[in-house]
């Protein structure tokens, strides 16, 4: 991964090449934003900007010994540390051990998230964690010398999912780490990251991708899979990525998720509206079976249509976000969103994340979230249509 393969963010590249240049290097730094701008991408081009030994102004030389292993992730002297899900039968316990899918998964594509990952190496309802013992592991590393380079670096993907003991480990070695040793922290929740790790680290924000480098990639991945678009389709799909490659991906493959959501959500307002008690109970066992991870990312995307039904509802498309789908079912369904209950709506889905999260049972996750939704929806009969 060179600068030049990351997706815009040209002020986030300038920076950090000039910071390497001018030997202003922090020890640690926390790289923060949403999904999908780049932040691992951006973190593997430093280190390797660091390591290169014929780098230019802007980018790694791409030629040197040091390039040719960063190539293939195989560095000596780069380390990753990122959630795995402990398999005691595979003898699966630390990140070495998933290190290849590691590789192989990155080099594919740097622009993922925690779910996409955990999918890959089939962790089925399991939640990926950082383990206590990563840390012991990283801590043996760092007090070696470095094998080829000036710098050892570690990049620890999503630090906030480190266990607490792993955390307080680490701490100690991110505040006086071993010379030349580079800390580089990615992270979507910084604030559920231990505060005083946080408040050791250079603090680099990355934002939202620009649109016009939305687009370009837009025309990339439209053009390899064979599809063609209109200047309407054009604008309304860069303007719905909200500068996320990730979301731009998943509008343009319309994974079955992401419809699978769609219809679950409609299911849910539907018995609603007919008090159809059966049927919430069959929605209920259908959201049981689904596994935890994707029930929250339901319940997430859930939260976020209610939002996006009463903004539709107001006429507000210059900050409304559905796709072509969910605008023909918004067109009836938002006249049942509206000031009295939208709030209450949004904070019934929230709640039920939380439970999901604390493995409360699903089932009665559910059915009690649907009793509240068919009380919180308003029946509008005299229209003369179904939801």
């Amino acid at each position: 991964m060179l600068f030049g393969n990351v997706i815009g963010q040209h002020e986030i590249k300038r920076q950090l090449t000039k910071s390497a240049r001018s030997g202003n290097i922090p020890h640690a730094r926390m790289i923060t934003g949403n999904e999908g701008t780049g932040k691992l991408a951006i973190a593997i081009a430093y280190a390797r900007y660091l390591c290169c030994t014929d780098r230019s102004e802007e980018d790694s030389c791409g030629r040197c010994p040091s390039c040719i292993k960063f190539n293939k992730l195989v560095h000596p002297d780069l380390h990753f540390a990122f959630p795995i899900i402990k398999n005691d039968k595979k003898k699966k316990e630390t990140c070495d051990d998933y290190l290849k899918e590691w590789r192989e998964f990155v080099l594919k594509n740097p622009y993922f998230n925690y779910n996409r990952w955990l999918d890959f190496i089939d962790a089925g309802n399991s939640q990926g964690l950082i383990y206590t013992r990563e840390s012991e592991t990283i801590v043996h590393r760092l007090n070696l010398r470095a094998y080829e380079s000036e710098y050892k670096t570690v990049i620890i993907w999503l630090p906030e999912k480190m266990h607490e003991l792993c955390a307080n480990n680490l701490l100690k070695m991110i505040e006086e780490p071993p010379a030349n040793t580079i800390f580089l922290l990615v992270s979507e929740a910084p604030d559920m990251v231990l505060p005083t790790i946080r408040s050791r680290t250079q603090h680099l924000h990355v934002p939202p991708i620009d649109k016009e480098a939305i687009g370009e990639e837009l025309k990339k991945l439209a053009g390899a899979g064979g599809q063609t678009f209109d200047q309407t389709d054009i604008k309304r799909l860069i303007r719905l990525a909200r500068g996320s490659r990730i979301r731009l991906e998943e509008l343009l493959e319309n994974t079955d998720s992401s419809r699978e959501s769609l219809e679950l959500f409609k299911s849910i307002m539907r018995s609603g509206w007919e008090r159809n008690i059966q049927k919430m109970r069959t929605n209920s066992d259908k959201f049981a079976a689904m596994g935890r991870e994707r029930q929250k990312k339901f319940l997430s995307y859930a939260n976020n249509f209610i939002r996006e039904n009463f903004f539709f509802k107001l006429n507000l498309p210059e900050i409304n976000y559905l796709n072509k789908e969910e605008i023909e079912f918004a067109e009836k369904f938002s006249e049942y969103i509206n000031e009295n209950n939208v709030i209450s709506l949004i904070d019934e889905f929230t709640t039920a994340e939380q439970h999901i999260e604390s493995n409360v049972n699903p089932k009665t996750v559910f059915f009690d979230l649907s009793l509240k939704t068919a009380i919180l929806i308003k029946i509008k009969i005299n229209h003369g249509h179904r939801i």
